[in-house]
């Protein structure tokens, strides 16, 4: 992997325009199969509204943002069981710009979204994504992520597993 780049947190000046379209191209091949992710449609409104649930982050290379991650803490209020627990952390609005994918680069987004949530007391990373993403189930498994639960969330049209990674000290 090149490395010459940075992760740091989002800044409000930060263009949200240019982050939804990364956020589309890279969900595109899972619309392409039919899954409908939030991420591959939402408008400018909708990713702001995201970035700002937690704390988010951004990857960039040549100065130029080529992913983001965003990290939020216990939601009492979630319609996920496993995201209203008190030591559980989750990440969202995960992607990485189509040709930078495969790269390393996404594994350096979470590890860095790994390290902030143990940092604030999270002893478990939870994330979901669709049932039939087997790619990406498979990819999140080699990471140590486990199951833990489904939920179906009104904005897809798919259930999603939850997955869940217990984070070491």
């Amino acid at each position: 992997m090149n490395s010459d780049f940075l992760i740091r947190e989002w800044n409000p000046s930060d263009s949200v325009s240019a982050l939804t379209r990364l956020l589309h191209d890279a969900y595109a091949p899972l619309a392409a199969k039919g899954f409908r992710f939030l991420a591959s449609h939402q408008d400018d409104t909708m990713t702001l509204r995201r970035l700002s649930e937690g704390w988010s982050f951004v990857l960039e290379r040549d100065r130029e943002v080529i992913g983001t991650i965003s990290l939020r803490g216990p939601d009492a209020g979630s319609e996920c069981e496993w995201y209203c627990r008190p030591d559980v952390f989750s990440i969202g609005q995960f992607a990485v710009r189509p040709d930078c994918q495969g790269q390393g680069f996404g594994s350096r987004l979470l590890s860095h979204g790994e390290a902030r949530a143990r940092q604030w007391g999270a002893v478990h990373l939870a994330l979901d994504t669709a049932e039939g993403a087997a790619e990406l189930l498979a990819w999140y498994a080699r990471l140590e992520f486990q199951l833990v639960g489904t939920v179906c969330w009104p904005e897809t049209n798919y259930r999603s597993k939850v997955l869940s990674k217990r984070l070491l000290s």
